[in-house]
Order: structure tokens, then sequence, then C-alpha cells
């Protein structure tokens, strides 16, 4: 399934606070977004307890249990896991992953909230979750019953709610710094093929990496430091991060070269430093230059005339990467009118792509 409306933690976190406790919820979501941390901090905000169950790893009878004789009847005993005496938040987590049968043993317990004759405690809550299918991930087809019996919501990534987790939590300032300087590296689609690709939980995954060789990084070897990034980053990534790394030993910063106090590196040497500040510097542009050239402020005057002259004093170090900045054919695109003043200006700069 995908939704053609998704959204962010912090939307969904009311979804579940005003939906949840009379329908069940199912979120739809990448791998590695956050979507079980946020069910657990759901449970913590309205103070119950959070009981997860893994979809691809159940079998029916540990949903409905095992039946026992009493006198001349049987009933099913359901696991102690689910039969509690309190009210609590029951998280099926990869619930489009477990077979048809424990999809059918799921039926009453999501839309009656029982297990034969078991009951869960008045109060309790039912949420699911799930991978897409073009996630690459373990995904079975649901039942139309089983779907028209939740309320389906899906889940996008959002930089800004992120990186305020992150600095709470104290996760590693590279990581933090690198994901403020390129926003959009904090998710990628799942690849086709077996290899790691960059989404929160990856990020996380780095940072815990980094703290554990060194609380600072700068003494981590090279190669190790190689090592660390691609082992979780998507391939593209982990070299933007690590040419990332190699800025924080050179005065070459992109807040420092838009103040002209320093310059973009020269050095053959020095290229894929070069790559990722042009890549954060076309960032910043998509980020912060306004959709509309009647939106621009005197502030703003002056960051797009420095911006122009940076994107002149690029093209003269490295073309081909001068091109890259202004480059139109991806979903991300410069404003119009800020294309305008620099076809302009750099005319050969924009015609000869």
């Amino acid at each position: 399934m995908n939704l053609p409306i998704t959204i962010t933690q912090e939307e969904l976190l009311d979804v579940l606070l005003n939906v949840a406790p009379t329908r069940p919820v199912f979120i739809w979501g990448a791998p590695g977004i956050g979507k079980s941390a946020l069910v657990e901090q759901f449970a913590k905000e309205i103070g119950l307890p959070c009981v997860s169950l893994l979809g691809s790893q159940l079998a029916p009878e540990d949903i409905i249990g095992i039946p026992q004789i009493k006198g001349e009847t049987s009933e099913f005993l359901p696991p102690k896991m689910i039969a509690r005496k309190e009210p609590y938040v029951l998280f099926l987590d990869e619930l489009n992953a477990c077979s048809q049968e424990v999809q059918k043993a799921f039926y009453s317990l999501i839309h009656e909230r029982r297990i034969g004759e078991y009951h869960l405690p008045e109060g309790s809550i039912v949420v699911g979750a799930g991978n897409r299918a073009q996630d690459s991930a373990i995904v079975k087809t649901m039942s139309s019953a089983l779907i028209n019996r939740m309320f389906h919501v899906q889940m996008k990534a959002d930089t800004r709610q992120w990186i305020k987790w992150a600095q709470k939590n104290g996760l590693h300032p590279w990581v933090i710094d690198y994901i403020i300087q390129r926003p959009d590296h904090l998710f990628s689609e799942p690849p086709k093929t077996e290899e790691p690709f960059s989404t929160p939980r990856s990020w996380h995954m780095l940072s815990d990496a980094l703290t554990e060789y060194g609380a600072g990084g700068k003494d981590i070897p090279p190669e190790t430091l190689k090592m660390l990034a691609f082992a979780c980053l998507s391939a593209s990534h982990a070299g933007m991060f690590l040419a990332y790394t190699k800025t924080l030993r050179n005065t070459h910063i992109l807040e420092d070269i838009m103040a002209q106090e320093a310059k973009w590196p020269a050095k053959p040497e020095e290229r894929d430093i070069l790559y990722f500040l042009a890549q954060s510097f076309r960032a910043k542009l998509i980020a912060e230059l306004p959709k509309s050239k009647q939106d621009i402020s005197g502030n703003m005057l002056s960051f797009v005339y420095r911006a122009k002259g940076m994107i002149k004093e690029l093209s003269v170090i490295n073309f081909e990467i001068a091109q890259m900045v202004v480059a139109s054919d991806d979903d991300k695109a410069l404003p119009d009118w800020f294309m305008l003043e620099v076809i302009r200006d750099l005319p050969r700069l924009v015609n000869s792509k």
C-alpha cells in the first residue's frame, strides 16, 4: 500500500492520540524511519506499557493460545504476554509480514479486542505497522477484511523533527551536523539490491559506532571511518559523509566560503571535499531561496548576490561541479527566477548542459 498522503512523526503522534483509543491504527512506512520508536513514545505519553509482537515471527497459536480441557468443554488460553489484567498498548509490528493464518488470528483481536473468551482490558489500544511492497522488505498481501478493520496512515521521515530528537538524545555531533547540512540524506528509498541504505535508524547506528570508536571521532583512522560509513549508509551518502569529515580538518567550511573568509578547495586531492561542499551549497540554495522573487528581503538580496558569485567561482575551478549545483533534472530544482539570473550572468554554464 502506498497512500497519497504522508505525515510526519508529530502529525502521526497526534493521530494516535486522537484515533487509536477508539480505532486500531495501521502505520505504513519504509524500514528504519522510526515507526516502532514512535509507538513506544505514544504509549509513554499516555502512561501505558507497550507490548510488541513481531508479525514475521509469529504462529497462529502465539496469538490465540492453546486449548485446555475444562470439564466437558475446552477453552483457549491466550499467551501470558497478551493476557494482562491492566490496560496496555499492543503493538503488532510487521503485521503485513505474517502468514495468512496469523492474519486470521488477528481479526478478532483487532476488530473486537478479544482472543476467544479473553478480552483486552478496558482502555487498551491496538496499533499495527508494516513496510510497503516497494521497500524490498518481507511483505505479504493483507486481506481486504483485515485492511478494512484498521485506520491507515503513512509515515515519512521529517528532518527537522529528527534533528531535534537527535540533539535531545545526544547523537554524535558529526551525524547531527552532517544532516543539518544535507537534510536530503536522512532517508533514501530502499535499493533493489542487498546493500545498506540511509534511514534515521542507520544514521543512529553510525552515531553509536562513532561514539564507541572515540568520543570526538577525529582519532579514528581514515580506513576505519570509511568502513563505518559504508557499513551503515547508502554508498553515495557514505562517500559524502567521509568528505564532510575531511572538511573538519580543513578551513574550507561552506559558511566561511559564503562569508568570503575562505575559498573553494581547488587542489586535485580535494575534489571529494569540493563535491561535498558544492552539494551542500545546492541543498542550501534549495532550502533558503524563496519561490518567488517578490519575496526577497534585504538580507536575502545579499545572499542571492553572493550565491551567484560562488557559482561563478566554482565554475572556474570545476565546470562540471558548478553545473551540478544549478542542475534541474531532479525533483528538487532551484527557483525559476534564480535560474534566470544564472542564465543572464553565466549563460554557458546552463546552455552547455
